[in-house]
């Protein structure tokens, strides 16, 4: 599908999943949570890569680098930000968690010697004022103490991890590893890993749940994760971390608008401002600049000449 397809399908249904974690939060505990979104979802991908007949098998080495993707993309960054957010409101959470564009840039450029172009910073910028100015009405006279913080430093770290997990997600991309099966088995060990996590802390399961708790893990679970972070692992690769992780910030926005529809949310000059900041962003990151020659079609030209 056409890069640009992807990038949105990836926005709008992020856009959504706030309501159905909205369902899974509160008298179940986040791990719990987690172990049955991420168990479904990979109990689906692996269905599909039996009837599909795609090979799941990979080395000793390789479930290594799947089981760094499950601790970090579905497991520990969504039990610090569940449990941080419970100690904030969501416009501070949401803050926190869209600085996942400027930890992708400077971990791309540590981790992996990403070039950081002049656009990136300017958009990184443009959609972080955005958020800003989105949420300002929250955010005006909120008052900082030791259990914001806490929650603030939970939802940073939280992030800091999702962003390894890109700068893995793409190193095994460069490595031909395929996201389907990744995907089945990371999230598989992404589920045993927040499964063992609840038995450690004495957290009970059970089923007996109200139907909206599990139509919502349902949806996270085909949409919210077998779809999308399929799409996400693949805009990874193709257009990379920075730009790809700027789906975190309009991510927001669009929930905004849904709200406006579900939620009778009000639109104000804040409200306004800020989706205009986080669409210009978004344009300055995937804008295309004009074409360069790199320096291998200029040392073939030296040649061809000579």
């Amino acid at each position: 599908m056409n890069v640009f397809v992807l990038y949105c399908t990836a926005v709008l249904i992020w856009g959504t999943t706030w309501i159905a974690i909205s369902f899974q939060l509160g008298d179940v505990h986040p791990e719990i949570s987690l172990a049955y979104r991420f168990g479904l979802a990979s109990m689906m991908l692996f269905g599909f890569c039996l009837v599909t007949k795609l090979n799941l098998k990979f080395s000793f080495n390789q479930h290594l680098r799947l089981f760094g993707i499950a601790i970090s993309m579905f497991g520990f960054n969504f039990y610090l930000l569940y449990n941080g957010q419970q100690h904030l409101n969501s416009a501070m959470a949401a803050i926190a968690f869209s600085t996942l564009m400027v930890m992708n840039i400077v971990n791309g450029r540590v981790f992996l010697g990403t070039a950081i172009s002049p656009r990136e910073y300017v958009g990184a910028g443009l959609g972080l004022l955005g958020i800003c100015t989105l949420f300002w009405p929250q955010l005006n006279g909120m008052t900082f103490n030791n259990d914001s913080l806490y929650g603030l430093g939970l939802c940073l770290a939280g992030t800091f991890v999702a962003s390894l997990s890109n700068m893995l997600s793409v190193s095994n991309q460069k490595q031909k590893m395929p996201i389907v099966q990744t995907n089945a088995w990371a999230m598989g060990y992404g589920a045993t890993t927040m499964a063992l996590l609840a038995v450690f802390n004495d957290h009970p399961f059970t089923i007996d749940l109200p139907v909206n708790y599990w139509l919502a893990t349902g949806y996270l679970a085909l949409f919210g994760s077998v779809i999308v972070f399929g799409i996400y692992l693949h805009l990874l690769g193709k257009i990379g971390a920075n730009k790809t992780s700027y789906i975190t910030i309009i991510t927001p926005a669009i929930a905004v608008v849904i709200s406006s529809v579900v939620e009778d949310f009000t639109f104000t000059t804040y409200t306004v401002g800020g989706l205009v900041l986080i669409l210009a962003g978004n344009v300055t990151v995937l804008l295309k600049s004009k074409m360069k020659p790199v320096q291998s079609q200029v040392n073939f030209a030296k040649k061809a000449a000579a």
